[in-house]
This record gives C-alpha cells, structure tokens and sequence, in this order.
C-alpha cells in the first residue's frame, strides 16, 4: 500500500541585508525627503575630500549628518562646535554601516542670518589680531603724485572718482587695476588687484578700493578676509570706499581710512587746486604787506642813524678816542716814573740794611770765620788735635792744623781754661 507524503509548502525567500537597507533607505528617503532641523552642532569635522561631518543634537537625541563639499564651499561663516544651526536636507541611509543621516543642502545659524555671523566671526578674529587697532592706520599724504583705484572699470564708480580727481587735482596720475567686485570669486580677485597695485607700481602714494552702492549681496566681497588681509598688506595707504555712508564693511574698517562713498573718496585723497591756489595768494600778499612792514622799519632805522653824528662827522669819535689815548699813555708814563723812583729809594735801603748783615762786613771789624769740610766750626768741641781748618779773614784765607783747644764752660759763674795738645 502506498501513502502519499504531502510536501511541506515554501516559505518566503529570506532578503539579503543590503536588500533590506536599500528598502529601508527608499521608505526614509520618500518618508522624510525635506525636512529642517534645529539643533547643536557636535563633533563637526572636514574631511581631506572637502566634506564635512558633524552631529546635530538637542536634550532628547543626535543625529549624523554630512555636508557634501560643494554645499560645504559655500558656507559663509565658520561652522563651529556648539553653534546653534537650523539644517535643510533629506534623512538618507548610509548602507555600509546602516545608520541613517541627515543630508544637509542648506544650513544657517539660528536666529541670526549666514552673513551676519560670518561678519561678526571674521570680526572678532580680525579684531584679536589687530587689524582694526587705530595705532597701525597710516596719514594719508597732503599732495600725492600718483594714486591708484582698484575698482570695476565698467562702474559708476571709476567715473565718479576720476571726475573728482580730474577737477580737484589734475596733477596727479591716476592707475586703475580693474576688478569684479561681486560675485563668485570677486574677494579674491581684488586681493590679487591690490597686491599687484603694490608690486607693479611702485610710485603710488594712495591706493582707493571699492565700488558704488548695492544690496549686502553685491557688497559681500568686501567682508571677506582674503580682502581684509590684502589691504592690511598694502605698503601704499588704502581708503576704502564702498557702498553709501549706512554701509560699514570689513574692510572699511581695515583700511587707513574709510570714505562713506567713492565720490568721497577722491574729495578727500587730494587737495583741490582753487583752494591751494587761494591760499597761496593769500600767502603771497601776507609775505608782500610783511617785507613792505620791514623795509618801513629799516627805511625809519636808516633815516635815524643818517641824522646821527657818526654819519655827519666820521671821525670826531676816532679823535676822541686818540686823544683818551694819549691822556692814558701821559698817566702810564707818569705812574712808571713815580714807581720806579720809588723802587730805587727802597732798594738803596734794602742794600745799606744787607751790607750791615754781610759777614764780609764783620770780617772787615778784624773779624774771621772758620771752617772746617766747609762747615762752620762753631765750638772747640767740633775740632780734634791734627784737624785740618780754613779760616777766612778780609782780606782771604789760610788753613792750619789744630794742636789744641781752649775751652769756656759756663756752668758756674766761674770759668775754666784748660789746654789740650798732641
């Protein structure tokens, strides 16, 4: 007997993991295609590729999510850990590691737009470097030779300033380096156009950088640091000049020196001519009452002194003072007489007293004096019997031997003589 089995009915084919992703990804990605999301940026990090990745979290939860690099390049401010953000982009699946993210198209700070906070983040980092500090803006020189404005040649602008410079000053050479100055790329290009006003003109003494008037769109170039450091740079002073006077931008204030608009700008790079001419008139006729003033004082000095004695008798005061000259030199000559009749009583004195002292005077009363090694004896003791003596009289001297000695003692009232010889 046989008995049929019933085979047991197939069930469902398993799916493969990366099968279940990809569904997964398609029911997120149709589910959640845009959304917008508030909340803190965490962990943010550039890749070498140009992408950045970041987590964005609030109290409850995070979530990953990933700038791609072309929406990561247009970023006007700087993305930093703990910057609030509110993110646009469709939540995707990335398969190798099943998490799901949030593919960011568009991000901007919260409560605060793009550019407004990458002002204030380039500002304050400009500002901790010194690139506004008061001390480092250059004077702006009186009379400039040659000046160069880096602006749009096709602008309202140029025209406006070298209208104002051309009536001002047309002593100056103007040099216009050309640049965009809105747009994609325009903060580098005029960078690269004020170091080349550096490098290939030498010779200028003012450099003008800026452009008309516009909406904060068209001015942005000109608050981007590739044209903050480019005038901070300049060896030649800068005046910035963009937009109207409500219109304050980075580098207004980098520059030496802001003008509320191009027009201005010009007016106040160089003196205008009327004014220097007028000024030099006046100049002119001030010096001109001043050296008539002097010469009325000379002419009334030199009228005095013609009516003086000096010029009506030359030589009265060369006789007087001959004649002063000659009643000195007679006094001189009298006071030299008197003195030297005085000198020769005195000195006949001084004589007579001198021949009393001199012992050749004493020697000529029968007087002598002896000696002994040129030594004048003057006591019995200084000799010895067999000493040699000189003994000096009026009229010379002779020398002797002693052979003996008499000698006078006074210490009594009595004396004794007493005779030593060989």
């Amino acid at each position: 007997m046989e008995v049929d089995i019933p085979l047991q009915a197939p069930g469902p084919k398993p799916l493969s993991v990366t099968d279940l992703t990809l569904r997964i990804r398609s029911m997120i990605r149709g589910a959640f295609e845009r959304v917008l999301v508030a909340g803190e940026v965490s962990g943010m990090r550039r890749a070498g590729s140009g992408h950045v990745y970041l987590t964005l979290k609030d109290d409850g939860a995070q979530i990953s999510a990933v700038l791609w690099r072309s929406q990561a390049s247009r970023l006007r401010f700087d993305l930093t850990d703990g910057l609030e953000v509110v993110a646009e982009g469709t939540v995707d699946v990335y398969p190798p590691r099943g998490q799901y993210q949030l593919v960011v198209s568009r991000l901007s700070p919260k409560g605060i737009g793009p550019r407004e906070l990458a002002f204030r983040q380039l500002y304050e980092r400009l500002k901790k470097e010194g690139l506004f500090d008061p001390a480092r803006k250059r004077r702006l020189p009186a009379f400039p030779v040659a000046l160069g404005v880096v602006t749009s040649r096709t602008g309202a602008a140029i025209q406006d300033i070298l209208n104002v410079l051309t009536r001002r000053w047309p002593l100056a050479r103007v040099f216009v380096v050309p640049t965009r100055v809105q747009g994609e790329g325009a903060a580098e290009e005029i960078a690269r156009a004020i170091a080349l006003a550096n490098r290939s003109h030498p010779e200028l003494d003012l450099l003008i950088v800026g452009r008309g008037g516009g909406s904060l769109e068209d001015l942005w170039a000109f608050n981007e640091e590739p044209v903050a450091r480019a005038i901070h740079d300049s060896r030649i002073p800068v005046i910035s000049a963009v937009g109207h006077e409500i219109d304050v931008t980075i580098a207004d204030l980098v520059a030496d020196v802001r003008a509320q608009t191009p027009t201005e700008a010009a007016q106040i790079s160089v003196p205008c001519r009327e004014d220097i001419l007028a000024r030099l008139s006046e100049t002119g006729d001030s010096l001109a009452r001043a050296l008539r003033r002097r010469c009325d004082v000379a002419r009334g000095r030199l009228e005095l002194l013609s009516r003086s004695r000096v010029f009506a008798d030359p030589l009265a005061e060369i006789r007087e003072r001959e004649s002063r000259l000659d009643e000195i030199a007679e006094r001189l000559e009298r006071e030299v007489r008197r003195r030297t009749q005085a000198l020769a009583d005195r000195t006949a004195a001084l004589e007579a007293r001198l021949e009393g002292v001199s012992p050749l005077a004493v020697l000529g009363r029968g007087y002598s004096v002896t000696t002994r090694n040129g030594k004048v004896v003057r006591d019995p003791d200084e000799l010895a019997p067999g000493n040699r003596v000189e003994t000096r009289v009026m009229g010379g001297s002779f020398a002797s031997e002693v052979v003996g000695a008499v000698f006078e003692r006074k210490g009594t009232r009595q004396s004794r003589l007493f005779e030593e010889g060989s």
